[in-house]
């Protein structure tokens, strides 16, 4: 009887060691995974570094040379709030999620649809603002288009930027067009300009702008846009705190009405038009 009360004893006794082993084993653990975060690497380094692309008016260039729009404003907002400096890294689209993977930059910033195939590569945080597709074509090419069917020929030349969701709605909405697809959005639109193709799909308000600018030469056969979709910050998987806090600091500058505010600036206004031309 004594053996084996002591025996239990001795399981007891080793049972709480490996507890607290375990328990000292995990606390370790969750603190090297707080120290190995995106959050806590730019809070250090004292720099958030953002991967976008130029895509009006999400993001271009001024006559000065620097970097303007709403995703330049929510980016330089979003470093503020940290307490740190914002440096961009301008990045083709076809090859931005591999650059985030690589660790070119700490997230991407730049009008980014939500989308399953890219959340299989990425995490995504919850929406900041949203988008769809539009189509503005060539008064002489498209002339007598007035709906997406018109534009489903193997005959009709379709211009997008190369790998953008632009591309995607083009294959579903419009599968039977020929696609013509550009490394740059401005490539894209002048080659609609030059007559070169019927038209182009892109994300608004850039069609109706062209429009707008162009109404000559271009007009817009469908109004509004045929698609919707959440855009969301693209960040590398199994980094659950600065997915938390970006979240987090999305509720906050939503809920000030400070992105409503930015959204009207930049999409329903051309108050800026000027910094660029």
């Amino acid at each position: 009887m004594k053996k084996a009360t002591f025996f239990l004893q001795v399981m007891v006794v080793l049972a709480f060691f490996a507890v607290t082993a375990g328990v000292a084993s995990a606390g370790k653990i969750q603190q090297e995974l707080i120290q190995e975060s995106t959050l806590e690497q730019v809070l250090k380094r004292g720099v958030l570094r953002v991967g976008m692309d130029t895509f009006e008016p999400w993001a271009m260039k001024d006559k000065n040379g620097n970097f303007i729009g709403f995703e330049i404003d929510v980016a330089t907002r979003l470093a503020q709030d940290m307490g740190v400096k914002v440096e961009f890294v301008p990045t083709k689209w076809s090859g931005i999620i591999p650059a985030l993977l690589t660790g070119k930059f700490d997230v991407i910033i730049g009008g980014m649809g939500i989308l399953p195939q890219r959340a299989l590569k990425v995490n995504f945080t919850i929406p900041y603002d949203y988008s769809g597709m539009a189509l503005v074509a060539h008064k002489q090419k498209a002339a007598g288009f007035s709906s997406l069917e018109d534009f489903n020929k193997p005959e009709v030349q379709i211009a997008c930027k190369l790998g953008t969701t632009a591309v995607m709605a083009t294959k579903k909405f419009i599968p039977k067009a020929t696609l013509r697809l550009f490394d740059d959005e401005a490539q894209a639109y002048q080659e609609l300009r030059n007559g070169n193709v019927h038209a182009v799909v892109g994300s608004a308000p850039r069609p109706a702008y062209e429009t707008l600018a162009y109404s000559d030469t271009l007009f817009l056969p469908i109004q509004g846009t045929f698609t919707k979709e959440p855009i969301g910050f693209a960040l590398r998987k199994g980094d659950f705190d600065t997915l938390t806090f970006f979240n987090s600091w999305i509720t906050h500058v939503s809920d000030e009405g400070w992105l409503d505010e930015k959204h009207r600036y930049w999409f329903d206004t051309r108050d800026w038009a000027n910094l660029i031309q």
